[in-house]
């Protein structure tokens, strides 16, 4: 029999994990001095290390193993817990694939967002822009209460958000308690309408655009210079406006307001575009 330090180099399993594996009741030694407390290992214990040593390399939990050294002697017997911790295996495979995904598109979001920042201007643009598939959460209310709309729309629309988060303001004018808005994420395809939200498209075409680098107080200055520019150009305001939100408070983190990056567009009619 051997002692528990030639046994672990035997195994290549630590002392520490010969001593955890015998409290779970997966790798009893033959013999415990009941004295001493010194424990011996036999030749059968070996095997059972290696069998161990095997499942764990498949992902099987230390209370499974325990279950299937303690129930199956022959490998045919244990057919059902393979197919089992397979199955588990690849659902996983699918999460984190889905996980990565995620967190590719999060990495390229805010390399943009980082760029963008690095190179705010401030200016008043026309561009145009490409139509944006939606799920969109129409309310009255306070301005104040964005962030419980965003909320709200975030469980509805769930595993289907990919993009970023957008208000449409449907008032000309400022209303201090019942602002007709919009809360938006643009999401994939294949998202159903359930509850209170609704799936469509925002169209595209030209708009007026600019970017305010700052806190969401402080937007007023930039829907100024904004509105003075369609005013020169006498382009009417076409409803709804749109914030699109780049770079704001996170999911963990708050951010610093100064830093937060909002695109108000307006979007202008050919007829309009063309005087």
């Amino acid at each position: 029999m051997f002692s528990i330090g030639p046994f672990s180099r035997i195994t290549g399993l630590t002392i520490k994990t010969l001593r955890l594996y015998h409290e779970k009741g997966l790798l009893e030694p033959r013999v415990t001095d009941p004295n001493t407390g010194y424990r011996y290992y036999d030749s059968r214990n070996v095997e059972q290390a290696r069998a161990i040593a095997y499942l764990r390399q498949m992902e099987f939990p230390l209370a499974e193993i325990v279950e299937i050294l303690k129930h199956f002697e022959q490998d045919e017997d244990i057919l059902g817990f393979l197919e089992h911790q397979r199955n588990t295996i690849e659902a996983r495979m699918v999460q984190l694939n889905q996980v990565a995904h995620s967190l590719n598109a999060v990495i390229q979001a805010e390399r943009e967002v980082k760029q963008m920042l690095q190179n705010v201007d401030n200016e008043i643009r026309e561009k145009e822009v490409e139509p944006v598939e939606v799920a969109g959460l129409r309310w009255k209310g306070k301005y104040a209460d964005t962030g419980k709309a965003f909320q709200q729309l975030g469980r509805l629309a769930g595993r289907y958000i990919d993009g970023k988060a957008i208000n449409l303001y449907y008032d000309t004018e400022y209303k201090e308690e019942d602002a007709e808005v919009e809360s938006c994420f643009q999401v994939k395809k294949g998202i159903k309408e359930k509850g209170d939200f609704s799936i469509h498209t925002l169209p595209g075409g030209h708009c007026v655009s600019i970017l305010h680098k700052g806190p969401y107080d402080q937007l007023s200055r930039s829907y100024s210079r904004l509105f003075a520019y369609l005013q020169e150009k006498k382009y009417p305001v076409q409803l709804p406006i749109r914030e699109i939100y780049l770079k704001g408070p996170g999911m963990i983190f708050k951010g610093n307001p100064k830093n937060y990056l909002t695109e108000i567009q307006v979007m202008i009619d050919d007829s309009s575009h063309d005087r």
